[in-house]
């Protein structure tokens, strides 16, 4: 954006000697018309950047103080040692939910202002949630609370405002709008789940996998371990189901990333490769049939499905836990062919973990990174 040069004008000090009353007041007056100019002028030019039209995504404030009118940065605070999984929960003094951590997991809950996150175009179910999904610096575990990294981790993002893996997540939905970095790319936006398969046909393999994150960026992007990859031109805007994951929790969030399916600290390339080697602590643990237990899940999850015969024993899809929509059904959202992207409604399949859909048939594990 190109800037105007201010100009400068002369001062009473300008002038060699004092300004009287009369003076002042015409600088008072001049000096409020020039704020009152530059802000119009401002919401002007604002106003014509934003974008034509908002995203059918709804993110709602609701209510600025944690579960049991407790705020999350003050007050009076217990840490509660629970099991299955070992974690420990942070309560206020009313005994309200505050945070939960994990024992050998970076995702924690914190409890905050409530959301409502809904997709018309393709659900009439919506996501009404206080969680606030966040990454510790390190893996927690018992007695993380004595710890000078987490009091000071703690004390700023309890009752921190700034984008979280939920929030992160709606920003490639369908009418998201783009925002861009400092370099131009834009790192947010509407994102496909892949190119148009020469091969495919409506419901079987339309579009193309394997589109990752430095895909959807249309960067290269260098790993730890010194891989290099470089985007291809026909995935630009393009993330496939692992590769949406890797886009919140990765780039985003900054969670590392693994260059391919190899057992490490960071996140594996494929849905299977996060299932069977990525860290984190196995909530549901991998089985060949539908778990019983999904109780134990909590929004932020990573879940895990095999809905594609061809593919033999491995895990072919993954998505994240978001909680209860408003129907009390637990909803999960994720990267789909169908749906041409990430999305967390209907099309091409209930995205619940409940009843006997296409997913919820073939839901198979859950982790919590």
């Amino acid at each position: 954006m190109s800037r105007k040069k201010e100009r400068k004008t002369k001062g009473p000090s300008a002038t060699g000697g004092p300004a009287g009353p009369r003076s002042r007041n015409v600088v008072h007056t001049l000096v409020v018309l020039g704020l009152l100019g530059t802000s119009a002028y401002l919401t002007v030019e604002l106003r014509e950047k934003q974008p034509e039209t908002a995203p059918p995504v709804e993110s709602i404030a609701g209510a600025t103080t944690a579960a049991g009118g407790a705020k999350p940065a003050s007050g009076e605070q217990r840490f509660e040692r629970l099991a299955n999984p070992a974690r420990t929960v942070v309560r206020s003094g009313d005994g309200g939910v505050l945070a939960t951590f994990t024992d050998n997991a970076r995702t924690a809950v914190l409890t905050g202002p409530s959301r409502t996150f809904a997709e018309p175009k393709f659900t009439s179910a919506k996501v009404t949630t206080d969680s606030w999904i966040r990454l510790l610096p390190q893996p927690w575990k018992a007695g993380s609370e004595k710890a000078a990294w987490f009091k000071d981790w703690f004390g700023k993002m309890a009752s921190s405002k700034e984008p979280d893996i939920f929030a992160i997540s709606m920003e490639y939905l369908d009418g998201a709008p783009q925002k861009k970095d400092a370099q131009g790319v834009p790192y947010t936006g509407d994102a496909h789940f892949g190119p148009l398969n020469p091969k495919g046909s409506e419901g079987a393999d339309l579009r193309l996998e394997q589109s990752d994150f430095n895909d959807y960026l249309g960067i290269t992007y260098t790993f730890r371990d010194g891989t290099v990859e470089r985007p291809e031109p026909m995935r630009f805007r393009s993330i496939d189901c692992s590769g949406y994951i890797r886009t919140i929790f990765g780039y985003r969030a900054r969670y590392p990333l693994m260059s391919k399916d190899v057992k490490g600290d960071g996140l594996p390339r494929t849905a299977n490769g996060m299932a069977r080697l990525s860290p984190g602590v196995p909530v549901i643990e991998l089985g060949d049939k539908r778990p019983d237990n999904i109780d134990r899940l909590q929004p932020g999850d990573l879940v895990f499905f095999k809905v594609d015969r061809r593919t033999g024993e491995r895990l072919d899809h993954v998505g994240m836990y978001m909680g209860l929509d408003t129907d009390g059904k637990p909803r999960f959202i994720s990267s789909r062919e169908e749906a041409n992207g990430p999305t967390f409604g209907d099309k091409g399949g209930t995205a619940r973990l409940d009843g006997s859909g296409y997913y919820a048939a073939g839901l198979r594990s859950a982790k919590r990174l």
